[in-house]
């Protein structure tokens, strides 16, 4: 009787441990990470460091990646779904009306480690929606071998009127060289966007340039002759008739360069790895500016800048919040996470522990900055929508197919008139 008198005296202690011991368990249990990444050639890499992350922490972490339509209405998709992502990525011309899912991420960790406060991605109010985290670069990558066989060096390109020089020279010479000047202008979904977002940058750019704007809710057609001198350029001296560039892919592209059919092929720091893997050799390569036939080219460098914010969905879990901010602090802290983000990813991330790149494009564009050369800023985040981009890709197949004086009107229709358009919708 007194042993069970005993067990009765000792059973709220053994509740109250039991207790404690739940309520230890459920603190101790982890958030989880969903990642909705825009960044396609990157999904591998980023598989491979996740995998790592969990292996090393037990935290569950996907990764999904955009592999069709528009990123902004597929992510609005995905965060309708039960499991939402915790992390994802805007574009400053995707904030307005996302604002609503985006912690505001002043003070935490993560944005202790920024070493520039310049990149973030801020609402009218000044809360912190969006920390960038990978600073990139693009241009004309050129094939050294390939362009000293046809006679020339990078040293004597410092202008369009250079590059064109040389590109119709080798196309002029083309059967005897055995390679053309560039590569495809692929404008199907993988590869459009070099052309009607990255290359419809430099319009944008010397407009703003010009009327000393960082926006605008208008933009005319003054610099649209030189966007058809270079696009002419693009389409007229390459590996293939600009009538069959509707099909062509970044592929296609990439395997013309790797395969030595093309001297110069337009595309960014972010393709270095798949050149890389491609068989290209690092010092057979450089890349050089996007010369538009204005401003002071001598000094002109390459395009700069970043439409990658990270951003942390505010209506995830704590539990899941805590989870994914600890995750990409440890990227931009880890060796292991800035090692991948330099080497694998091909980035240079604006962090305080950023690992040296081996990508030479990231170490060519340090030097031209060390330089003084002026980089060309992404002012193409400033495109009023998606389907700005549309019109205007469709309108640059056509005219490549049909190189008329009225297709190239309805080009310059597609990027003057349209962008009034849908910046009044968007903005009504």
């Amino acid at each position: 009787m007194k042993k069970i008198k005993r067990y009765f005296a000792l059973l709220p202690i053994l509740l109250g441990i039991m207790a404690v011991a739940n309520v230890s368990f459920a603190d101790k249990q982890d958030g989880e990470v969903y990642f909705y990444n825009f960044k396609p050639e990157a999904h591998e890499a980023w598989l491979e460091l996740t995998e790592l992350y969990t292996e090393r922490t037990g935290v569950s972490v996907r990764v999904e990646t955009k592999t069709s339509g528009y990123y902004a209405d597929n992510l609005e998709q995905e965060f309708q779904k039960k499991n939402p992502p915790t992390l994802f990525q805007l574009a400053p011309a995707f904030l307005e009306g996302k604002e609503k899912y985006c912690l505001n991420l002043a003070g935490t960790d993560f944005y202790k480690e920024l070493n520039n406060k310049e990149f973030t991605l801020n609402d009218k109010f000044g809360r912190v929606c969006g920390i960038a985290y990978a600073i990139e670069c693009y241009g004309i990558i050129v094939n050294r071998n390939l362009l000293e066989k046809a006679g020339y060096d990078t040293e004597e390109i410092k202008s369009l009127s250079d590059l064109k020089k040389v590109a119709e020279d080798i196309t002029a010479r083309k059967s005897e060289l055995g390679f053309s000047a560039f590569c495809s202008a692929g404008m199907s979904e993988s590869s459009d966007w070099r052309f009607k977002t990255h290359l419809a940058n430099m319009p944008i750019y010397f407009e703003y340039q010009a009327k000393s704007e960082k926006k605008s809710k208008a933009i005319s057609d003054m610099y649209m002759s030189n966007y058809k001198e270079l696009w002419d350029l693009f389409i007229n001296n390459s590996t293939c008739n600009p009538a069959e560039l509707s099909k062509k892919t970044i592929e296609d592209a990439r395997k013309e360069f790797c395969e030595g059919k093309a001297v110069f092929y337009m595309n960014g720091s972010w393709d270095y790895v798949n050149l890389i893997e491609g068989g290209m050799n690092k010092y057979n390569m450089v890349m050089i500016p996007l010369y538009f036939g204005t401003g002071n080219e001598d000094n002109q460098g390459l395009c700069t800048g970043t439409e990658n914010y990270w951003c942390v969905n505010r209506k995830a879990s704590k539990k899941d919040i805590k989870a994914t901010l600890d995750f990409i602090t440890w990227c931009v802290t880890s060796k292991e996470g800035t090692t991948a983000m330099a080497q694998r990813m091909g980035f240079a991330i604006p962090f305080r522990n950023a690992a040296y790149s081996e990508n030479i494009f990231i170490q060519q564009n340090a030097i031209n900055n060390a330089k003084g050369k002026t980089a060309v800023t992404w002012d193409f985040t400033t495109i009023p929508s998606d389907d700005w981009k549309t019109a205007l890709g469709n309108a640059l197949t056509a005219y490549a197919a049909n190189q008329t004086e009225e297709n190239w009107r309805e080009v310059v229709l597609a990027f003057v008139d349209n962008w009034a358009k849908e910046y009044k919708k968007k903005n009504r």
